[in-house]
């Protein structure tokens, strides 16, 4: 059989990279805006940048001669179809996010997307956590998917609410003590002085 018609290498191997997380039936896959703008331009710069680089390398390679010993061409190669699965991946996301500004709750004692949430466990731990799109939060730096079970519980809560949270250690008590959106970013009209 041909070269031609067979894999490059048989240990890659790859599924199509990641897959769309689970969101609840029927719901959207709620983003902030800065989420939205972070993925966009990943992708841009992917689009732009990134892939034409490596197509020029592998271009470059593959005029060198011998493709099955030559690793510029076939790490090229490998990094081209990483690239492009990262694309989809980016594509299918920014289709099916639904852009949600939490600064438009600002001032507001109700746990919505985008909330930052302190609470205290039955046991008087404290913690902080900020509610974030699927695509975007941290855990890292404090911050939960929205379909995440803390986030899930603490959705459309008061301060002051004592909640039944659901984990694998058993159900316990959390109370709502503070919740914080960030400030709406000022916006300037034409008539507004500068």
């Amino acid at each position: 059989m041909s070269k031609a018609f067979t894999r490059e290498s048989d240990h890659d191997e790859e599924d199509d990279g990641p897959s769309l997380a689970a969101l609840p039936a029927g719901t959207k896959n709620y983003i902030t805006p800065a989420g939205y703008t972070r993925l966009r331009d990943e992708l841009m710069a992917l689009i732009d940048v990134e892939r034409p680089k490596v197509v020029e390398i592998v271009h470059w390679a593959a005029s060198n001669g011998d493709r099955s010993e030559n690793g510029d061409y076939i790490y090229g190669k490998k990094r081209l179809r990483e690239i492009d699965r990262r694309i989809r991946f980016l594509t299918q996301r920014l289709e099916i996010a639904e852009v949600s500004d939490p600064s438009v709750h600002f001032g507001g004692d109700q746990v919505f997307f985008g909330a930052t949430v302190t609470y205290v466990q039955a046991d008087g731990v404290q913690r902080s956590i900020r509610i974030m799109g699927v695509d975007e939060a941290d855990s890292l730096i404090g911050e939960v998917s929205w379909i995440s079970p803390i986030a899930r519980t603490l959705l459309k809560s008061h301060v002051g609410d004592v909640l039944k949270l659901v984990s694998p250690q058993g159900v316990q008590e959390v109370e709502v003590l503070a919740v914080n959106y960030p400030a709406p970013a000022a916006v300037r009209t034409e008539n507004s002085p500068a």
